[in-house]
């Protein structure tokens, strides 16, 4: 997971979206009612569903777990927990099928003390605040409650395709890296494509910030990878962590 940027709405969708809300308020805003008025949304769901796809990380995959597909408009607070942001943008992320259907459903855990939702919002936050990567394992590491709710939620490392995937993610990113470094100028820039559309993109992430730590990252990627990325922070200000 790696935070991302959320664009503003056009006037006319904001506006779709608004009634849309008004709609759910007067018809008795419930679980019912909002889900039955989602059903009938289908254009302002397109253009949601293309804006989420835009903003999606690699090639439009999965908010959540970074790897599969991304399908589906998740509520990140469901509808049947806050019916009036059935049309919230600022409420909507993209999910693939097992995270929205399989995993998360309408969990939506919260602090008994304050109410506060629990699971981590890419777009509201740093996920590495609360989630930390072990590129050797694969694995994430809770760093707060929230961390430990969104690994738990969403299967994170239960899940033995995502540990994996980010385990064999790290190799593919040191070959790419050291890959780009040996490359012409006009393949070197498919290879820097390449880095910013794989999938795991955390795992890049987590790549790109261990520059900030000579030590740390000379421990992890060794000398050559490390000295390569430099070279292609320098050239690519996207890779400069």
């Amino acid at each position: 997971m790696i935070p991302l940027q959320r664009p503003p709405l056009q006037a006319r969708l904001a506006a779709e979206l608004d009634r849309a809300t008004a709609g759910i308020r007067a018809a008795g805003p419930n679980t019912a009612s909002g889900r039955a008025a989602w059903r009938k949304a289908a254009r302002p769901k397109a253009q949601l569903r293309l804006m989420l796809r835009q903003m999606a990380p690699g090639l439009e995959r999965c908010m959540y777990c970074g790897d599969n597909l991304g399908t589906d408009i998740d509520h990140f607070e469901p509808i049947a927990h806050a019916p009036l942001r059935t049309f919230d943008w600022q409420n909507h992320l993209l999910a693939c099928a097992h995270c929205n259907s399989n995993r998360k459903r309408d969990r939506f855990p919260r602090d008994p003390a304050t109410g506060d939702g629990l699971l981590v919002d890419p777009c509201r936050e740093d996920p590495a605040e609360h989630l930390r990567l072990y590129l050797d394992s694969g694995a994430y590491d809770p760093l707060t409650v929230k961390g430990e709710a969104t690994i738990e939620v969403f299967g994170l490392n239960e899940r033995p395709e995502l540990v994996r995937g980010r385990r064999m993610m790290f190799a593919v990113v040191k070959a790419l890296v050291l890959t780009w470094q040996a490359a012409g100028a006009g393949e070197a820039e498919e290879y820097a494509e390449a880095l910013r559309e794989i999938h795991h993109a955390d795992v890049l992430r987590t790549v790109l910030g261990l520059r900030r730590s000579r030590p740390v990252a000379l421990a992890v990627l060794g000398p050559e990878v490390l000295d390569a990325l430099d070279q292609l922070a320098l050239a690519d200000r996207r890779f400069s962590g």
